[in-house]
């Protein structure tokens, strides 16, 4: 895929679930400071896709969706809020493992409140361990290039809704090894987050009154703000165990739990789960990242 094209698509996060598509007007990020591929050419663990990428069509929610993605990568939308270096997070976006389900809010957001952002291109369909392998490269090659650009090396996290969620709650249950092998310099930087934002996260319990097996929670999981409406009912079942989880490992976290919301995230709305945003950058700030 060309640079450009890669960079249109690349944007912050809505899931194939029906999430809310009244988010705030926030000024659309500028283009991309940086895109690249994950791994080097012709040593990306594990496999593709199998058909080529194709974008599916829009649903007039200003979502752009793609499917069959091959060749992961990231692109980086640095903030101007300050000429310090920042913080960082790696946006993971929804769909299921089926797609990538992508709008521009989110990081423009996140860019006005200071955080640098990078957005996560991982291999779908039903690909979760190249998925997972994605974000893993994708830590690593963050940590690397920390210096150049301009990011706090120890304030690096990860964010994600739906399907990316739980792959950000399996890093951050599973920082201390990796399940692809060293390919380079690079893969010596350390896996484990900083910081964890849990966006209406899916898949964290397969069984009734148990957490998925890839997502046990313990002292070294990093500090976790999580989002879930309580009448998201596939999912707060699991999201309920993970922060019982962090709780009972005393790992530090916040669980915002608005009684309506469904599978959503709006960044403005009037209803009691508009408050989501503020929370979050207050949280940010409580555990000095911002």
């Amino acid at each position: 895929m060309k640079t450009n094209q890669l960079i249109a698509i690349t944007a912050a996060i809505l899931s194939v679930y029906p999430i809310a598509s009244a988010l705030a007007q926030e000024t659309t990020p500028p283009p991309a400071t940086v895109t690249m591929p994950l791994w080097p050419t012709g040593k990306m663990p594990g496999h593709g896709a199998k058909e080529p990428e194709k974008m599916l069509p829009a649903r007039g929610d200003g979502a752009t969706r793609i499917t069959n993605v091959s060749e992961p990568a990231i692109s980086l939308y640095k903030t101007s809020k300050t000429q310090n270096a920042t913080s960082a997070v790696i946006l993971c976006p929804g769909g299921g493992y089926s797609i990538l389900a992508m709008a521009p809010d989110l990081p423009a957001w996140l860019n006005s409140i200071g955080l640098t952002v990078v957005v996560l291109k991982y291999r779908v369909p039903n690909n979760n361990e190249g998925a997972y392998q994605d974000l893993q490269r994708a830590m690593r090659l963050v940590r690397h290039n920390a210096a150049n650009w301009n990011i706090a090396s120890n304030h690096i996290g990860v964010m994600g809704i739906s399907a990316g969620g739980h792959l950000c709650a399996r890093l951050s249950a599973n920082g201390d090894k990796a399940t692809y092998p060293k390919l380079d310099n690079i893969d010596e930087e350390a896996l484990r987050p900083d910081f964890a934002i849990l966006i209406v996260p899916a898949y964290l319990s397969q069984i009734p009154g148990h957490l998925s097996k890839n997502v046990q929670v313990n002292q070294n999981t990093p500090p976790t703000f999580i989002l879930h409406p309580e009448d998201d009912k596939p999912f707060i079942p699991g999201t309920k165990l993970y922060q019982a989880a962090l709780e009972a490992a005393k790992v530090e976290n916040e669980f915002f739990n608005p009684a309506t919301g469904g599978h959503s995230c709006p960044l403005k709305s009037n209803a009691e789960i508009g408050q989501w945003p503020k929370k979050c950058q207050s949280w940010l700030i409580k555990e000095g990242i911002l």
